[in-house]
């Protein structure tokens, strides 16, 4: 069962369906499609979207070949879409980024990051804010 924490900001959902992410760990991906936001309910007709520190399930388009063509439990620690934090501050990144995880609990499959990781993402998964070395 995934228990997921919620946040304090509202942050705007910027990667829907179909987006590509890049995988920002050591696991072996590359690029993350994104299939299915877990824990997602959305209304009729609206296309569902991703935010910094979801889960999500994507499809690994390109890595190692024994990853590749894989679905995998993915949780997004950066976005481009800009989005307001409680204090009235604005964040945005340069890429959008996901770490690829071994479970539904949150831990992760690879070892090693690269680039700052969100705030909100750090808050949520705290096996993944272990392994980050820049928390923004």
């Amino acid at each position: 069962m995934v228990i997921i924490l919620g946040l304090k900001s509202n942050i705007t959902r910027g990667l829907p369906h179909g987006a590509i992410l890049t995988v920002c760990d050591n696991s072996g991906a590359k690029l993350l499609k994104v299939v299915t936001v877990m824990g997602l309910k959305t209304s009729k007709g609206r296309t569902p979207a991703a935010a910094i520190g979801d889960l999500i399930m994507g499809s690994v388009k390109t890595g190692k070949p024994d990853v590749r063509k894989k679905m995998v439990l993915a949780v997004i620690v950066r976005q481009k879409k800009e989005y307001r934090r409680q204090d009235g501050t604005r964040i945005k990144f340069e890429d959008n980024a996901c770490v690829v995880l071994k479970d539904d609990k949150g831990n992760p499959q690879g070892t090693m990051f690269k680039g700052p990781i969100a705030k909100e993402a750090c808050y949520r998964w705290p096996s993944v804010a272990k392994l980050a070395s820049i928390i923004v």
